[in-house]
């Protein structure tokens, strides 16, 4: 390989624009059910990789494990008010369930719901043991990327890597589902998204590849009549919340 001289502009212009001609970037599966001009992020993680973006109101937003061992350890912080956030217990209080699934929401620490559970072919993910050392260190490189402290940094959840509870209180992992499951939420508030690929604090086998994929959905905010009150009442403050924001936006 011949070495090439990156001491001056043009020659280090030269070597940079020869790694990226040689660079392969893994691109997610695409939804065969969204049209692809429909699609505003689009992204492989790899193993012991992490994101981190903004996604506004009304975003849907597809999690994927496509060889079935990704382990999507996320975090959601309000992007109008970051100090709001993801709060596991009220995630896990509110709906009276451990297990996430289809329907099932995820609070702020103001009662207020960031996102919900569309749908879930996995069926594999856990809110009861946070992120593991490797997940956490990925997660405070993603946030600085959006000007948080390590302080922001709080639990997450964990898609693809499941736990269940035994009857005397232990913590069992379950693993995952295999390859190709999907869990997609859709966005109530302006999020900033920290997601980590790593390995689970229970389950230490080496991740696979996690892709990302959103696109705007708003009628997929329409309220669930058959809802749990806790959820209609947390979905009542977000909404709240959004007029509030934006009545100032108006008057500002």
């Amino acid at each position: 390989m011949t070495r090439q001289n990156t001491a001056s502009t043009d020659g280090a212009r030269a070597h940079a624009r020869a790694q990226a001609a040689d660079a392969t970037i893994a691109r997610p599966i695409m939804p065969d059910d969204v049209a692809a001009s429909e699609i505003t992020l689009a992204q492989r993680i790899p193993s012991g990789g992490y994101a981190c973006f903004v996604l506004g109101r009304g975003t849907r937003v597809r999690f994927g494990d496509p060889d079935g061992a990704a382990c999507a350890h996320l975090l959601l912080l309000r992007a109008e008010a970051p100090w709001e956030r993801l709060n596991v217990a009220d995630t896990v209080k509110v709906p009276w369930q451990a297990y996430l699934s289809a329907g099932h929401p995820l609070l702020s620490d103001q009662g207020r719901v960031l996102a919900t559970v569309l749908a879930d072919s996995s069926g594999q993910h856990d809110t009861l043991c946070g992120p593991s050392d490797a997940a956490r260190a990925l997660l405070r490189m993603a946030g600085a990327k959006q000007g948080l402290e390590p302080r922001d940094i709080g639990p997450s959840v964990s898609l693809f890597r499941g736990v269940r509870v035994e009857s005397d209180g232990a913590l069992t992992p379950t693993g995952g589902s295999g390859a190709g499951a999907a869990v997609d939420l859709v966005v109530h508030l302006p999020v900033v998204v920290l997601v980590a690929n790593a390995s689970h604090p229970l389950d230490a086998r080496v991740t696979t590849d996690l892709d990302v994929v959103a696109w705007s959905a708003p009628d997929d905010l329409a309220v669930r009549t058959d809802a749990d009150p806790e959820y209609q009442r947390a979905v009542e403050n977000t909404e709240a919340a959004w007029l509030a924001a934006r009545n100032q936006e108006v008057s500002a």
